[in-house]
């Protein structure tokens, strides 16, 4: 599987193009790198570069990055709205595919030690990397900002930095790198200049002052003063998403006589975040992400033709489905494949004239239990985006909670069926597979084997699904009745595993 990973730095120059795109070129240059995005902002002063790729020449770009903003940006020249330190000011690495937020951490820690000791430059930690827990939060780390650690670093313990000099760089000041989770920049313009509305609503909302979780927020002054603006990172927009902040935003607002004039995303967003906003405006209900017609061109479903290259491109993806569900449902199905060419090999041989009727009513049952896994394969993807939406859904009044909990209780209850059915037929298929080593080709008794084999695991697998989802629901006749087939299905799976492989090696040794 490949390991890659998103960079993310931020550096403290919105006004001068020339500038930036030479700090762009530098990443983009660096070979197994793609330039991802680039935006600058002439209030803030800032631009966010973001570029991907394998780790290694990821970290190489982004050490040169920061040289080359070294040499371009002097901070004692700088002004700009938003919280500064560095001429690179920050430079996160978010995990992709392939790696762990752990291992960005150690990647990063191995960057913020090559700037400190090539570029001269201080290095703090943050996040993940943090090698200490009030550094965690970046405001911490960069409280004071350049003119207030210039101040303080080589003089106060607290802050000194992980890697390079005990002393500012006297332009380029200092540097926080460090491993996160994917961000969104969500930023809300209101139609008042009055920077203390904005200030205001941001208090309210983030989390560090009791607003709401994952939300990071402050108000700033935009366009010479002409507009305020509600700068908003949202550090989990499954868990917060965009329209809760949004709504609350606005309810803030209009409390204090002001309203959002446009908003903006500044860098990258994921697919899901706009889709969730959009369901929410239009009050869809029951809305699949594959009722997107471009979704559904670029992944269909797993029941219909996709490639097996393909399928496994969407398991081994950094999205939670489809996932063990599944897959034990897609493994059924092969079984129920394998158990097909058994009787495609048996019938119209002579040998096996008196097995005939037996060996096509068992490509019969396997063609129908093979169309129903595939079919529960899709389900099972679908049944647990529901929880997901589910526990996206807003809870701030009594009314909201409940509507969540009614239905986060019927999602969780389906997505404890739908694996309970496909251990069903994965049950199937292993009398399925018995019968056919009994009956069959005994050239092709080991594929039969295999097949009651792997539909065993399916099973199993299926019912270890049932049996987590199970842990999130409250006790209901459902529930009861749910618990009844895991136990059936549990008491039953092992003796007709046991009965198939006895006829595989009767048949082996006859």
């Amino acid at each position: 599987m490949a390991r890659l990973i998103e960079c993310v730095p931020n550096v403290s120059e919105g006004r001068r193009r020339e500038v930036v795109d030479r700090l762009v070129q530098e990443a983009a240059t660096v070979g197994g790198v793609t330039l991802l995005d680039s935006e600058m902002d002439a209030d803030h002063n800032r631009s966010v570069i973001t570029f991907a790729g394998e780790p290694e020449p990821v970290m190489e770009a982004a050490f040169r990055l920061a040289r080359r903003a070294a040499e371009l940006i002097d901070l004692n020249r700088h002004s700009g709205q938003h919280p500064r330190m560095g001429a690179t000011d920050v430079i996160p690495l978010v995990p992709v595919e392939g790696v762990t937020l752990e291992d960005c951490a150690e990647w990063a820690r191995q960057l913020g030690r090559r700037i400190g000791e090539e570029l001269s430059i201080p290095v703090f930690l943050y996040e993940a990397a943090a090698a200490r827990p009030e550094r965690v939060s970046l405001a911490d780390v960069r409280r004071g900002e350049f003119e207030g650690l210039r101040a303080a670093i080589g003089r106060d313990p607290a802050r000194r930095p992980d890697f390079g000099p005990e002393r500012i760089h006297p332009t380029a000041g200092a540097v926080a790198v460090g491993a996160r989770r994917f961000l969104v920049a969500f930023n809300a313009n209101l139609n008042t200049g009055d920077v203390r509305v904005a200030k205001a609503i941001a208090a309210a909302i983030r989390e560090r002052s009791g607003g709401l979780a994952n939300v990071r927020a402050l108000g700033f002054s935009i366009e010479g003063g002409r507009r305020a603006q509600v700068s908003m990172n949202l550090v989990n927009v499954e868990a917060t998403p965009i329209h809760r902040v949004l709504a609350l935003v606005r309810d803030e607002a209009a409390r204090r006589g002001a309203l959002i004039s446009g908003c903006e995303v500044v860098g990258l967003v994921p697919e899901f975040a706009l889709l969730d906003a959009a369901a929410h405006a239009l009050q869809l209900e029951a809305f699949r992400r594959d009722q997107v017609l471009e979704l559904r061109l670029r992944q269909p479903p797993v029941s219909e033709a996709v490639s097996i290259a393909t399928f496994f491109d969407q398991v081994a993806a950094a999205a939670p489905t489809p996932g063990g569900g599944t897959v034990a449902a897609f493994t059924g199905a092969l079984a129920t494949c394998l158990a097909t060419m058994v009787a495609n090999l048996t019938v119209g041989k002579k040998r096996y004239a008196a097995h005939q009727d037996a060996m096509r009513a068992i490509q019969r049952e396997a063609e129908a239990l093979r169309g129903s896994l595939m079919g529960l394969a899709r389900r099972d993807s679908e049944a647990f985006e529901a929880v997901l939406r589910a526990r996206r859904l807003p809870e701030s009044t009594p009314a909201e909670q409940g509507a969540r909990a009614e239905a986060l209780a019927a999602a969780g209850i389906e997505a404890a069926r739908v694996p309970l059915q496909t251990a069903e037929a994965c049950l199937a298929v292993v009398e399925l597979a018995g019968r056919a080593a009994s009956l069959g080709n005994v050239n092709a008794v080991t594929d039969a084997g295999v097949a009651g084999l792997i539909a065993r695991a399916a099973a199993e697998g299926a019912l270890l699904n049932v049996e987590i989802n199970l842990k999130s629901l409250s006790a209901s006749a459902d529930k009861d009745d749910v618990e009844r087939g895991l136990k059936r299905l549990r008491e039953a799976l092992g003796p007709a595993a046991q009965r198939g492989l006895d006829a595989l090696h009767a048949a082996l040794n006859a």
